[in-house]
Parts: structure tokens; sequence; C-alpha cells
């Protein structure tokens, strides 16, 4: 027996799993509940991996909507009992059909329908968007296979009992791609580099400045992801992160990007936060950051979002810009509950020089913390702080 193809057999594998959301957006739209399509689309792609290393066909997109249609009448067929309406039979993809992006729009925005919670939403755009299995978000996510299993039934489920009757909130599709992002990375699936592909492929197809806003900070963001952690795993800040280990060529994208999506003139969060990513990017050395700008950019933000994350991250820029007392004063009126709030406050501490405090706010902050690589960050801040010599 023929060993399983590896990606390498396949012409373009990245490009096949792109496939996946119009493919199922079109038996969607023929008739198939989001469940059923899902699994059609599903045992096609298993037909390409076995068929396509003798030879991919000539157009791979109608070979996948045809082969994963028929599936799903197969289905309905075997259970023709159970079948509620007359379904339309396609042998090919209609012209209409090909190519046509609407299809996989409506799937990013059915899998971040606002019924579902968050956790749903992120596991059912990376199933049935991504095209990853069940173990592989199960393993990314560190549960059960079974629990992730259960998770990604409910949420098909849900989906099927609310029917699309008017677009989609895009901002809750970039929402859940963003998601995605602050998941990390885990196991043989890179949550990061997926957000990146899936925003990157929205970004493509949906001219949208927010949408451009967000793979631009993606991309900013994950430019400098080598220099976090030194040789041992720990945390390294900003400050003192070697900003020769940060990817220029990503940076020099994610500028591009931004500033095509800043010429729109419809500034929205994203842009706005990418906007302070590129200028933390930018900078030669920490020394040389253009804080008051920063500020103003922070100021922008403001405008969409209000919350107390944004005017802590606001306060310790001020901090930079205008000195640590100005900073401290522009936290005075957050709730010391504000995630970060001690960390921030002991890092203003520190640079007004009262290192006694600086040094009990970290410390604080680690018993707070519940992460074990930022509380081992904060203890060593509080350890340099008591301990300068050593």
């Amino acid at each position: 027996m023929r060993p399983p193809p590896s990606p390498s057999d396949m012409a373009d594998a990245e490009r096949l799993r792109d496939l996946i959301p119009g493919a199922i957006g079109v038996l969607v739209r023929r008739g198939a509940d989001f469940a059923s399509a899902e699994d059609a689309v599903s045992e096609a792609l298993l037909e390409a991996l076995q068929a396509w290393p003798e030879g991919e066909p000539r157009d791979p997109w109608a070979w996948l909507v045809t082969v994963a249609w028929r599936k799903f009448l197969d289905g309905v067929r075997a259970e023709s009992s159970r079948r509620a309406r007359e379904l339309r039979v396609h042998a090919e993809p209609s012209p209409a059909e090909v190519g046509d992006f609407d299809d996989s729009l409506e799937l990013y925005v059915r899998c971040a329908h606002p019924a579902l919670s968050p956790a749903s939403a992120v596991a059912l755009t990376l199933r049935a968007v991504g095209g990853l299995t069940t173990r592989q978000i199960a393993e990314a996510y560190a549960v059960p296979e079974s629990t992730m299993a259960q998770r990604i039934s409910r949420a098909k489920r849900v989906v099927a009992e609310h029917r699309l009757t008017e677009p989609g909130d895009l901002r809750v599709v970039l929402k859940v791609l963003y998601l995605v992002f602050n998941e990390g990375h885990s196991g043989e699936v890179d949550l990061v580099a997926e957000a990146i592909r899936l925003t990157r492929r929205l970004a493509a197809a949906v001219d949208d400045p927010e949408v451009h806003g967000l793979l631009a900070l993606m991309l900013l963001h994950h430019a400098r992801r080598a220099a976090r952690t030194d040789d041992v795993g720990r945390l390294v800040p900003l400050v003192d992160q070697d900003r020769t280990c940060w990817d220029t060529a990503m940076i020099t994208e994610g500028v591009e990007v931004l500033q095509a999506a800043l010429a729109h003139d419809q500034l929205g969060s994203y842009q706005a936060q990418a906007a302070i990513a590129a200028l933390h990017a930018d900078a030669p050395t920490a020394a040389e950051t253009d804080w008051p700008q920063i500020v103003e950019w922070y100021d922008e933000l403001l405008r969409f979002d209000d919350g107390p994350i944004v005017r802590l991250n606001r306060a310790v820029a001020v901090g930079e810009a205008d000195g640590p007392r100005a900073g401290l004063a522009a936290l005075a009126d957050l709730d010391p509950a504000t995630p970060r709030y001690l960390a921030a406050t002991a890092h203003l501490q520190g640079k007004s020089g009262d290192h006694a405090r600086a040094a009990e706010l970290y410390t604080a902050a680690a018993r707070a913390a519940t992460n074990a690589a930022e509380r081992d960050h904060l203890i060593r801040q509080a350890t340099r702080l008591r301990h300068p010599a050593s």
C-alpha cells in the first residue's frame, strides 16, 4: 500500500487550505447545513491528499467544490428520511461561485457569530476557516481532544440555529482573529502564524482599512518575537531587547501595510495600535523612541477604546515622554485592580528614584501574576532594585 503523501508532495499545501472557507460557503449557500458542509469539505480534502500527488487538477477550486458537494449529497441520500427540503444539484461550480470571496467572508462571519463565546468562535474559526484538525486545535490550547471536539460541535449547532439574514459585523471577525493571534503558540500549531495567514487572506480580498490595520499590527508585533525571551526562556522587556534579532523584512511589510491603510483617512483602533507598534519598531534604540508621538497615538486610540488597559499603557508612555511623575499622575484615576497596574506603577516609581517602593510593588505584582514567565520577570525586577550590585 502506498504511504500517505507528505505536504511536500502537494503543489501548494497552504493554497489548498485557503480554498476551505469558500468551499464551505458554497455548500452552505446551496442549502447544506454548516456542520455537514464542513464535514463534506474535510472529506474532499482527504481525497485531494490521496489523488493530487498523481496530478493536480486543472482547476483545484472547481474540483474541491464538486467533490465536496457530491460527498454532501451522498450523505443526504444515505439519510433521505431526514431530508427537509429539495436540494439543488450542481455538477460543477457556476462561474459566479468560482473565485468569489463572498462565500469565504460569510464563513468568517458565521464563525464569529455573536451568539458564540469567544473561545468557541476561535475554535470554530480555526477548524472551519483555518482547516486545522480538532487534534491540532486541542494541542494548541492544551486541552483534551474530546473537550475541543465537544466545543466545536456545540459551536456548529449554535451557528446552524442562527441563519444570517443580514450582513455580519466584520469588526467581530477581526476581534476573533486578534484573539487567535494573542493566544501564542503551542505544539505543532503556531497560532500566531495561523492568525497572520488568515488575516492576510482576508486583507487580500476586503478593502477595509481596519482589516489592513490588524494585519499591520500582527506583523509588527510578530517581528519582535525572537527577541522577547532569552536563551533560557525568560521574558526580555522591550527596552532590553536585542533589536538586531527583530525581523526587519516583516517590519517593513507591516509599515507599508499600515501606511496604505492610513491613506484611506478612516482611522480605527487597529490602525492606531499598529501606528504605536511601528514607532517602537522604527526606533534604532530604546532611548531613541519617539515617546511624544506615541502619546499622541494613544490619544487617538482612546477615541475608539477608552478602556483601562489603553489608559494604563498611555500613562506609561506619558511617563517616558514627560517624566515618571507625569506618568504616575496619569495612573491616579485608574482602578488599582486593573491588570498590570502594579507593574506599571512599580516601573514609574523606579524611574522616579524610589527604588524601595518600586521593589515592593514589583513583589506585589509578582504575587498577583498568573503567568510563570511574567512572575519570574517581576521577581527579578524587584531583586535588581533591592540588590543593584548583583
